[in-house]
């Protein structure tokens, strides 16, 4: 579908005018966005090719920096390999020559089912080679085929098939998103690859019986690698990493920044509710309140692994991810071990600007309690330890073996 001069323009002004409006705030990382905006208005609308206007659109608006901010077509196309497919990559040299390494791949994921794993390399997609700096990138809803290098040389081709996502909005693929399981008798391993649903009550239950799955375990390693985030169903796993309450950080809007606030007087979110129920009541408190919020633990109890917890991150760690890595590492709850996260952590919200296309903006900021913004800071493990295709060649996965190693040790 072409659009006309007219229509563009429309389109340009309505992002604009958001970007001013709902955008927790556009100067965060120095950008002067009205200068940018303007400077960049006429080139972009002269852009008559569909693909090539939603392409300099989304170049605009990510020069603000933020997470979750963003331009696309509601049509599904251009979705990142971790949202489309659950896996991550990874840029590495290979004889000379820079390839995508696939890191984080999420049980079941599209991309775990067509056989793909850690450190496989990628060749080709739909017969076209694909190396860094470009992405590897799907519509959501179809089927394609890669090339994939395994560990041992061998090369495959591999069919790879992309479930519709529920949402347009947030058109995400759902894999597994808890799995336990026992390393050793006293060493038991829950690997998180998101926290589905705003409220996460599906998630939180999950993660009750990954822990029950673990009982006796006195030592516990948290893989929270390639977690893309999600809602506040990440309250469970940190509720499980300290027996009272505490208070864990706040989301903060951008009408709330501008007249001043007290975090101590700021509304409480203290448990995800064990039933869908709860949530008509849950939505009808909320929506009379303002829309900053601070998180409190549960109160779950003591646990057998408390003192003796292990928290794998990496640059793919996001969002709800980091807040749990935040929480963790300000109250000393657990050793952190991997790479730096990202530092994506503002709140994000999806506005139809026309023509089917959608912009996303950051519209509240997130604070941990001891008042750090995580955005483009992201969480330093205290061991950094890289992923080895190497050791993964040998079968050995070092981020793990070295949270395994220090897990003995505490």
């Amino acid at each position: 579908m072409n659009l006309n001069l007219d229509e563009r323009t429309k389109i340009f002004d309505k992002v604009d005018r958001l970007v001013q409006t709902k955008h927790f705030d556009p100067a965060l990382n120095g950008v002067d966005w009205n200068s940018l905006a303007q400077g960049r208005k006429k080139q972009i609308l002269a852009c008559a090719e569909p693909e090539i206007f939603e392409k300099e659109m989304h170049r605009l608006v990510t020069e603000l920096k933020t997470s979750h901010t963003g331009f696309r077509h509601a049509g599904m196309r251009n979705i990142p390999a971790r949202h489309a497919i659950n896996a991550t990559l990874q840029r590495i040299a290979v004889n000379g020559t820079d390839r995508w390494m696939f890191q984080d791949v999420h049980r079941g994921g599209p991309a775990y089912g067509a056989g793909i794993r850690p450190g496989d390399l990628l060749l080709e997609c739909s017969g076209r080679e694909i190396h860094p700096p470009h992405d590897l990138m799907f519509s959501v809803g179809e089927s394609t085929d890669l090339v994939i290098e395994k560990l041992n040389g061998r090369e495959e081709r591999v069919h790879v098939r992309l479930p519709l996502p529920k949402s347009q909005k947030h058109p995400v693929t759902a894999p597994e998103a808890v799995h336990a399981e026992r390393l050793s008798d006293e060493i038991g391993l829950l690997k998180v690859a998101m926290f589905p649903g705003a409220i996460g009550i599906d998630v939180a239950k999950d993660i009750d019986r990954g822990i029950a799955a673990l009982n006796g375990c006195r030592r516990l390693v948290v893989d929270l690698r390639g977690n893309t985030g999600g809602g506040i169903g990440c309250l469970r796993l940190m509720s499980y990493l300290t027996p009272g309450k505490l208070e864990v950080g706040y989301s903060l809007t951008r009408k709330r920044r501008e007249r001043g606030y007290r975090r101590e007087e700021l509304t409480r979110f203290e448990g995800i509710p064990s039933h869908k129920a709860t949530l008509l009541w849950l939505a009808a408190r909320y929506a009379l309140v303002e829309k900053s919020i601070l998180v409190v633990t549960e109160g779950l109890g003591p646990q057998p692994f408390h003192g003796r917890v292990v928290l794998l991150v990496n640059e793919h760690t996001a969002s709800a991810g980091e807040m749990v890595s935040a929480f963790a590492e300000e109250n000393n709850l657990a050793v952190i071990v991997g790479t730096r996260t990202p530092g994506r952590l503002l709140s994000g919200s999806a506005f139809k600007v026309g023509q089917g296309y959608i912009l996303g903006l950051p519209v509240a900021a997130y604070l941990t309690w001891q008042g750090r913004m995580l955005e483009n800071n992201g969480i330093v493990p205290k061991f950094l330890v890289e992923l080895s295709r190497d050791a993964l060649r040998d079968g050995a996965d070092t981020q793990l073996e070295t949270a395994i190693e220090i897990a003995k040790a505490m």
